[in-house]
C-alpha cells in the first residue's frame, strides 16, 4: 500500500513539471504555481507523506484508514488540515511511542 502511494506521488512529479513552453519561467516565481510547484509543492508532498506515514502506522481500521488517505490524496493541503485537525491522533497511536525497558 505504501508503495503506491509513493509510486503516485512520483507519478503527481511527473506531470507537475514545467512544461517545454513556459519560457516566462525564472527563478524569481519559485512560490508560485507557474513553474510545477515549486518550494512549495514539494512542502504540501513532503507533509502529505507524513500524514499518509502516520495514517497507515495508526491502529485504525482499514476503511478509515483508506478513507484518510484518499481524503489527503485528493485534496493534498486541505486534506492535511482536516487530519491535523479533528483525526483524534492520539487515540489512535497510542501504541506508536516507546515501550518501557524491563516491563513489570
Amino acid at each position: 500500500m505504501l508503495s503506491l502511494l509513493l509510486q503516485l506521488c512520483l507519478a503527481a512529479l511527473a506531470f507537475a513539471a514545467p512544461t517545454a513552453n513556459e519560457i516566462h519561467a525564472t527563478s524569481s516565481n519559485a512560490w508560485q504555481y507557474g513553474t510545477g510547484g515549486g518550494v512549495l509543492g514539494f512542502i504540501v508532498l513532503i507533509i502529505d507523506v507524513l500524514v499518509w506515514m502516520e495514517v497507515l502506522k495508526s491502529n485504525r481500521p482499514p476503511l478509515p484508514k483508506i478513507g484518510w488517505s484518499l481524503l489527503v490524496f485528493l485534496f493534498p493541503i486541505g486534506g492535511a488540515i482536516i487530519y491535523w485537525l479533528f483525526a483524534n491522533r492520539a487515540a489512535h497511536n497510542q501504541g506508536a511511542g516507546y515501550e518501557p525497558i524491563g516491563g513489570a
